[in-house]
Parts: structure tokens; sequence; C-alpha cells
């Protein structure tokens, strides 16, 4: 998933002070690229919040008619310092990436892309899709991690199923389920289904923060009222969840939690890097990258964090231009 902003904001992103109640984070639209724009709805960063454990990034979408918006077409675009997670609850888009991966993106189906030192990906809706609905979330990734090699992860994890609702962990633990996936830090991702009526209660890890993003139907979240589309964090120190579905209405939600990162990260457009100077960098390579790929060829530009995306019929996407000032943080 790209940021296609065309004025993104550097976020200079640390943990907020701890809470003691559930906090309540409504989305702001962002249009995805394409001529017509797809719109999703992001959560995270926020200007009160920027991380949930090591979540950096929130997108929600859809249902969204795709002949109404041309869907998800977004071209090859760098990435660094993060890990991708792309969910999908109805459709299908084609992912390409520089290591090589082809892979299609399917509802129930995890895949995971870890960018670490650079990597360049694209995604495409596929023809046969009429109705796009998921998520795409970004995991920043610790210093001790950030530069690692980049790589592409596909997982289909096991429903587990109690009175009234039934759960599906793509990453870290929870009732029982353990995701397979690496990741970097202590983390939790899962999506959560609740008959009309239905409650659930999930033990917690107490060093955990969690995030609650309800997709369909309003929810209650450790007793706090959760409209659809918007996210709600709870600090650590709980040892148990509990989430409420409507009376008249079944609905669905994505957890997602972990420990505090712990560390400062700045983000600009596709980039987490840890200064001003390394976003710079970043951005400049990317742009020789492409220069490289429209006029000599990837192969002859020498040695370069990114790489192209075979067979990938999309010219690359540019980077916007950074800001005239110097990037300042912002918690």
């Amino acid at each position: 998933m790209s940021n296609t902003e065309m004025a993104p904001v550097e976020v200079e992103c640390a943990a907020a002070p701890a809470v003691s109640a559930i906090e309540i984070h409504p989305p702001r639209n962002v249009p995805l690229g394409g001529p017509r724009a797809m719109p999703v709805r992001r959560t995270l960063p926020q200007r009160s919040r920027s991380l949930i454990g090591a979540w950096c990034f929130v997108d929600h979408y859809g249902p969204d008619d795709v002949a109404l918006t041309g869907g998800m077409v977004v071209p090859p675009h760098p990435h660094t310092g993060l890990q991708t997670v792309s969910w999908l609850f109805t459709g299908e888009i084609e992912h390409r990436d520089s290591t090589g991966a082809h892979a299609m993106v399917r509802p129930g189906e995890l895949n995971l892309m870890t960018a670490g030192s650079g990597i360049a990906h694209s995604e495409v809706s596929t023809a046969e899709v009429s109705i796009l609905h998921g998520v795409q979330l970004w995991l920043a990734l610790p210093e001790a991690a950030r530069s690692t090699e980049p790589r592409f992860e596909h997982y289909v994890p096991d429903a587990v199923r109690g009175p009234g609702w039934e759960l599906r962990v793509f990453l870290g633990a929870l009732a029982g389920s353990e995701s397979p996936v690496r990741t970097h830090s202590p983390i939790l991702g899962a999506e959560l289904l609740l008959e009309p009526g239905a409650v659930v209660e999930l033990d917690a890890d107490p060093r955990f923060e969690y995030g609650l993003l309800a997709d369909t139907g309003a929810l209650q979240f450790q007793g706090a009222a959760v409209a659809q589309s918007e996210l709600a964090y709870l600090a650590p120190g709980s040892g148990t969840l509990r989430i409420n579905a409507p009376a008249d209405a079944p609905a669905r939600a994505v957890l997602i939690g972990g420990e505090p990162l712990g560390e400062t990260i700045v983000m600009w457009w596709n980039f987490i890097g840890r200064s001003h100077e390394e976003i710079v960098q970043y951005r400049r390579d990317w742009q020789q990258h492409i220069g490289a790929e429209n006029h000599a060829g990837a192969a002859a530009a020498g040695p370069s964090r990114f790489a192209a995306v075979p067979q990938d019929p999309l010219p690359p996407l540019p980077a916007p231009a950074l800001p005239n000032a110097r990037l300042r943080p912002r918690r």
C-alpha cells in the first residue's frame, strides 16, 4: 500500500502518555491514487496518537464499488523501515514486489511484506473484482531490524470460534491461536466477527496497548462506544479485552496491539527513518532508481537500495516534493 498524498506530512512518532480511559480516534478521508481516486479512511497516525505498539499506519477502505472508483491501482512505489500488512474482507488484489514475489491478496489471507532496507511493490485490484473492502496496515521496524533484508510472506490463519464469535489471528498470538509469520517486536493482529448481541472476552497481555478498528456495525470496547470506521485505543495494563456487538446486527472489527515501541521514528510519504537526513536520502535513492529504470535500465544503474518490480506493466510512482523547510518533528 502506498501513501499517495501529494503533500505528505512528516511525522515524528513516539509513544504517547498512557491514558486511563478509551481514546476514540475518528478517521480522515484520503484519496488513494488513480484518476478517480479510491477513497480510504485513515485512523493512524493521528495528531494525538502516532503508534499503537509498532503499528503506525491504519487505512480502512470499502465496501468500494470498483466500477465507480476504478478500484486499487497503485504503481510500483518504495518503502523503508517497515512491514506492510494486507488483509481483505472482500475482493482480490494482485501484489508484485522487487524481491520477485507475485501473489494475490484474498479475504482471510495475510500478505506481509518486510521493506527493511528498501523494497518496491505494486498493488492492483484484479479485473474480476466488483467490490473491494479491507484494511492496509504498517508496522514500524525497531532500530535493530530496520535494515533487514526485504522479504514477502503469506499465511492463512485458521478460525477460532466461541459463542457468537469467530477470530482469525494473522500476527502474534491470541485465544490459543498463534501466527508463524515473522515480526520484529511483540505484536498482535486479528480479525473478529461477532453475531448480533454477542459478547467476547479475551485474555489481554498487560504489557500491550491495543487498538480496535470497527469495520461494520457499532461496537463497545471495554464499555466505550466505537462507531463504524473509528479506532479505539486502550493503554497498557488490562488483563481482559471485552468487545460487544450491537443487539440488532452482526459486527466485524480488526484488533491490533503490541508492546509500546519505545523508539522515535520519522515517517514521511512511504518511508520510515530516524531523521530528516535519512528521509531525504531515501527519496533521492528512489528518484535515482526511477531515472535509471527510465533511461538506462535498472541493471546499468549500479548498486541501489531499491530494485525493479519484475514484469510490472505500470511505471514507477515518483516521490512527491519535500517541503521547502526542513522536516520538523511532530509527536
